[in-house]
């Protein structure tokens, strides 16, 4: 079982945290590509009263399912969020979708961002441009979390660990949004 510890950050201007990327060492990865997620439930969420998500995701030409949970045992939440992550690469989403489906599970959930990735093989940075504004993640051992957030100029009082669905949760009280996923078209046209 992988663990994934990472934080988020909000981001004021991506083109200067790329400079501030490349002069830390980081390299490109993944160019800037369209991600579109689902995350599926029962239709009472037990998943997410459990603090539990079952994602299928759409991303760079692949598809992936991913299930996260909080850890058996040390930190669920620090300064850094940390989640056992099980995660792999699948041939067709959508009949996935349909599997799920057909279990008895529903679409709870739909998310939608602009994601490029870098690295510097120990640990990873996304950018992601959000329907709610611009974030990035830091994602890799606390030490190198903390080390590299520093060097690009994030201040540890700026870590989020906030999942995207919460981060929508707070932006739709704020801006009295009745937007229901996540997404360009459902937050433009309840914006």
């Amino acid at each position: 079982m992988a663990i994934e510890t990472e934080i988020k950050f909000r981001v004021a201007n991506v083109d200067e945290l790329v400079m501030q990327l490349h002069k830390a060492g980081l390299r490109q990865q993944t160019p800037r590509s369209f991600e579109s997620n689902v995350l599926y439930d029962t239709p009472d969420r037990k998943m997410r009263a459990r603090t539990e998500i079952l994602r299928i995701r759409s991303y760079a030409g692949k598809w992936t399912v991913t299930h996260k949970r909080l850890p058996d045992v040390g930190p669920g939440e620090d300064a850094h969020k940390h989640r056992v992550e099980t995660e792999t690469e699948v041939g067709d989403g959508a009949v996935l979708a349909q599997v799920f489906k057909s279990l008895g599970l529903v679409e709870a959930f739909r998310y939608e961002k602009w994601r490029t990735e870098w690295t510097d093989d120990e640990g990873h940075c996304v950018i992601d441009e959000t329907p709610i504004g611009d974030y990035a993640e830091l994602e890799g051992s606390p030490e190198w979390i903390d080390r590299t957030a520093a060097r690009i100029g994030v201040d540890r009082s700026a870590y989020l660990t906030l999942s995207y669905g919460r981060l929508f949760e707070q932006w739709r009280e704020e801006h009295h949004s009745d937007a229901n996923d996540l997404t360009f078209d459902a937050v433009s046209v309840a914006h």
